[in-house]
């Protein structure tokens, strides 16, 4: 599996909207509301074969309310 982060953007007004859809679409292992220049932080799996970028343009930033998203790839987990 590959784990990976996604700082997401929204809309103004829009945070809890985003949110829900990103849990109704079980696609998020994990979401938060965080402060700062982003509005949530979404933990996601996929397997190894998954391409990340097609991952996120196709199930994350088609949401409607994103306006940016930023991802982090991780290595290691300790």
């Amino acid at each position: 599996m590959q784990t990976f982060f996604v700082q997401i953007k929204c809309a103004l007004g829009r945070t809890y909207e985003v949110a829900s859809s990103l849990a109704e679409a079980e696609i998020a292992s994990e979401i938060y509301s965080i402060a700062g220049d982003f509005d949530i932080l979404a933990k996601f799996y996929v397997p190894k074969d998954v391409d990340i970028g097609h991952f996120i343009g196709e199930k994350v930033q088609v949401i409607a309310g994103i306006v940016d998203t930023r991802t982090i790839i991780t290595f290691k987990a300790f």
